[in-house]
């Protein structure tokens, strides 16, 4: 006699979400995705996709639509405000892959798959809360019985916080604005770069054949390298070698800050947090959106089989949460160094920096999602492609 379908309810129809409901949906579940929204879609510019992530859009079916106009990028070259080239292959190493992809290119991608897995998707499907019994709350006051309840719901979680599971968001301070600019002859190939001078970062990255992604980020305080419309005469006084890349920014473009979220755990009985609800980070290290996917793939693999959700779900957790906890630490330092370091001493971090690129063990210890991350997700393949 076969066993009974699982049934899952999931809140957000984000990255997180759409990767968890579709795993679930290829593994024999049942799945309900509810996104708030009136329509499924998502906004923004570029996104990094390092390989714990690239594996899990493998694994899932959508790589191929995901990366069809994503750049390949072979190096990321961190500048100091002197110019001077501190590392070439920031972060990456051995057969570790990492692309740039638009977030409308990613989301569309997953949603694909989510819908081809038989993934039910309700918009305008507005979440209150659950229980840990396996209840999803709705606003209007139904409530939905499920074996598995999903809070995918972002920073502010109802979710999180109705079954008791945060314990601080915090604002970190600084931010950025995203945008994509058109893409010029000269502009980097396959190739990442980001300057520092003070409190200010920029990066450079190509992300379509047609479009490259410049993110600016900044302290709170600096309210000229905030400002909106995009400030370009205060940001090409810190890069004047950049001119011809502010100059193509739109004034359209909107400052965001940066947040981490904090959890006691991130299992409540039949209940599970997974992505910014769970664990929002800086982006920093390029490694939110990764893991989030990371960890919902995750999810679903280790409730493959388990007839216990519960104690599944607490597995799941001490699996995943040791690289997720380390990441947000190391992105959150990354931040500090690159926004809060003492200006009268700048030559001093562009020292650390430059010695702690020539670190393999340090390297690895930053980027630990991307290589034990995918560990988790698929053994190793040594590829050359």
């Amino acid at each position: 006699m076969s066993s009974p379908t699982r049934h899952a309810e999931i809140a957000g129809g984000g990255l997180a979400g759409l990767t968890t409901a579709t795993a679930l949906a290829q593994r024999g579940w049942s799945v309900r995705l509810h996104e708030r929204g009136r329509e499924l879609r998502e906004i923004g510019a570029g996104i990094f996709m390092w390989e714990n992530a690239l594996r899990v859009l493998e694994e899932i079916g959508a790589f191929d639509e995901a990366v069809h106009r994503a750049e390949r990028i072979d190096s990321w070259r961190l500048y100091d405000e002197r110019q001077r080239r501190l590392q070439d292959d920031w972060m990456k190493g051995g057969d570790t892959r990492l692309y740039t992809v638009l977030r409308p290119d990613l989301h569309r991608a997953l949603a694909n798959a989510a819908t081809k897995a038989g993934v039910e998707i309700v918009t305008g499907s507005l979440v209150a809360g659950a229980n840990p019994e396996g209840e999803l709350i709705l606003e209007s006051g139904k409530v939905l019985k499920a074996d598995l309840v999903v809070g995918a719901d972002g920073v502010g979680s109802p979710v999180r916080n109705s079954v008791g599971l945060n314990l601080v968001v915090r604002d970190l301070e600084d931010g950025c604005m995203r945008s994509l600019i058109p893409r010029l002859p000269h502009d980097p190939v396959d190739n990442a770069l980001e300057y520092w001078n003070g409190g200010r970062r920029v990066g450079v990255v190509p992300v379509t054949p047609d479009q490259v992604y410049i993110y600016t980020c900044c302290p709170s305080s600096d309210l000229p390298g905030r400002a909106r419309p995009f400030n370009k005469e205060s940001w090409t006084e810190s890069f004047p070698h950049l001119r011809s890349i502010f100059d193509r920014i739109p004034d359209v473009s909107r400052w965001a800050s940066f947040s981490d979220v904090r959890c006691h755990r991130w299992v409540n009985g039949h209940v599970a947090l997974v992505g910014d609800a769970a664990s929002a980070m800086s982006p920093n290290l390029g490694q939110a959106a990764c893991l989030a996917m990371t960890n919902g793939y995750g999810l679903a693999l280790m409730l493959e089989g388990q007839t216990d959700v519960p104690g599944g779900l607490l597995a799941w957790e001490a699996r995943q949460r040791p690289v997720t906890d380390a990441t947000q630490r190391y992105s959150r330092l990354y931040g500090r160094v690159g926004t809060r370091w003492p200006r009268p001493v700048a030559d001093v971090r562009s020292a650390l920096v430059w010695a702690a690129g020539r670190s393999k063990r340090w390297q690895e210890r930053v980027n630990v999602a991307a290589h034990q991350g995918a560990e988790s997700v698929r053994p190793s393949l040594r590829r050359a492609g």
